[in-house]
């Protein structure tokens, strides 16, 4: 059980809601700031102040007075008319990301919402409620308004759910799981949509994906090195001693364990080839630099997952509230922009080694890893695959946040754009797994032709743990069914866990 105080979260924490289910509560600590900003809410419509969204309308519209018994129809209306987006619903993990750092960004204490508001909240996690999400609409300038106003719907019983794929009315979803339906007080539709929880629930989900992915494309690189005949040599501690970027130590130091007592690399250690190619000999230097991005980009989202970005703000202490810009994506947005760009990276690398692999010219295996000297194509195809997945990956890392279109007749006149860098980034990923898949394939078969000689303790792992699922490729099959295959063992990280098994930590 996961105990949420608005200051706590991590991304492993994420994780584990979203794709393991585990289950959520308010944790004690964070109830008296929860009630006190609540109560100042209370006064402030006592007084008949004017704040923005508790007496005001949104947006543009902040000039209107809105008398206090009117708030609970601002907050209806409000996430009706937010309810906007279009397109395939979110993905179920997603949704259960974003509900549970909504509810984090809440438990904070500066939103002036009630606790059974966000105990419905952690009630959808718990009970596996899935609401129908669209995925495109958001600008990422009031945060993800749009998304999130879907999401407030289903708490007041309104919209849908998705249930066995099909979407299905809220209220008939909430009282088959016995969970009462909210009428929102004042503040409290303004609360839940304004945030850039849709953004951060991406872009956790990607980083975590991408951690993994950065792993395989260090295993699939030390086996390409291998099959290709390269040394190890680039990998020497004192070169990247001498240029002290962490990654790249790291990176260095991984490959040299992978690779460790192969009979490959002494098979050759005396030749006379002098240096490989930047494909293999840089791979410190990039996927150095890709590691140390992925760094930054965990602390730009373990600081956004414990911070408030609604607006306004109470603080109920000072007896204030303050409107403000919290809900901004920019920092997510810069943040994904840049996470898509080094996902790209891993993908024109891994490429350029498939290609490496496959070219008689420079590989000194077989045309294509292909036996039968024509009559079989080998990897020729998988190559073309390869290389159209990083063209589209070139078009979705242009910086969707270098673009803004002013909103709200110009009172939202900057956005971030970040839930687009947010799908770009997401559809990279998947990209790149499937790059990666073609290049350990590949580097595999190149192994097989190296043998009776022996890949590195590491390598020989996966190598091996390849061939328990994969067949050497003999004659000519359906490639895309090998690809998908070890595109799932990727995802599955069973190959990652072979190699763990040895003692090598990556």
């Amino acid at each position: 059980m996961l105990r949420i105080d608005g200051n706590s979260l991590i991304l492993d924490d994420v994780i584990r809601v979203a794709r393991e289910g585990e289950r959520v509560a308010l944790s004690d600590k964070a109830l008296p700031g929860i009630k006190a900003s609540r109560e100042y809410v209370k006064e402030l419509l006592e007084q008949k102040a004017v704040v923005y969204g508790i007496t005001t309308g949104v947006g543009e519209l902040s000039s209107h007075y809105i008398p206090p018994e009117k708030a609970i129809q601002l907050q209806e209306n409000l996430i009706r008319s937010h309810a906007a987006n279009v397109g395939e619903p979110l993905e179920e993990d997603t949704v259960r990301a974003m509900i549970l750092l909504r509810a984090n960004a809440l438990a904070k204490g500066y939103s002036g919402v009630r606790v059974v508001l966000i105990n419905t909240l952690l009630e959808l996690l718990n009970k596996d409620i899935y609401p129908y999400i669209p995925c495109k609409g958001s600008v990422g300038a009031s945060g993800d308004l749009s998304p999130l106003a879907h999401l407030a719907l289903i708490l007041t019983g309104q919209g849908e759910c998705l249930k066995d794929g099909k979407r299905v009315p809220a209220l008939t979803v909430l009282r088959a799981e016995s969970t009462t339906p909210l009428q929102l007080q004042a503040k409290e539709g303004l609360a839940l949509i304004n945030g850039t929880q849709v953004m951060a629930a991406h872009g956790c989900l990607t980083l975590h994906d991408a951690y993994i992915l950065i792993k395989h494309a260090q295993i699939a690189g030390a086996m390409s090195l291998e099959a290709l005949k390269g040394t190890a040599r680039a990998m020497d501690a004192r070169i990247h001693a001498a240029r002290p970027h962490p990654g790249q130590s790291l990176i260095a130091k991984n490959i040299r364990n992978l690779v460790a007592d192969s009979a490959i690399m002494a098979s050759h250690e005396h030749c006379d080839k002098v240096q490989d190619a930047y494909t293999l000999r840089c791979m410190p230097q990039v996927y150095g630099a890709v590691h140390d991005t992925l760094e930054y980009v965990k602390t730009v989202f373990e600081t956004e997952i414990n911070s408030a970005t609604d607006n306004p703000l109470i603080f109920a202490e000072d007896k204030d509230v303050i409107s403000g810009g919290n809900f901004h994506g920019e920092p997510l947005a810069f943040a994904l922009d840049f996470l898509g760009i080094v996902l790209s990276e891993i993908a024109n690398i891994s490429e350029r080694t498939v290609d490496r692999l496959v070219n008689p010219h420079v590989s000194g295996l077989p045309p294509f890893l292909a036996e039968g000297n024509g009559l079989n194509s080998g990897y020729m195809i998988a190559q073309y695959t390869a290389a159209a997945l990083v063209s589209e990956n070139k078009i979705l890392a242009h910086p969707a946040s270098v673009d803004s279109i002013p909103t709200s007749a110009g009172q939202e006149d900057h956005v971030s754009m970040g839930s687009i860098s947010a799908e770009h980034a997401r559809a990279i990923l998947r990209n790149v797994v499937n790059v990666l898949a073609i290049e350990m394939l590949a580097a595999t078969q190149g192994i097989d032709f190296q043998q009776p000689l022996d890949p590195g303790k590491g390598t020989k792992a996966a190598w091996t743990f390849i061939r328990k699922h994969i067949s050497h490729w003999e004659e000519d099959r359906i490639m895309y069914l090998d690809i998908e295959k070890m595109a799932d063992l990727i995802r599955s990280e069973k190959i990652l866990r072979a190699v763990e098994k040895e003692g090598i930590e990556l």
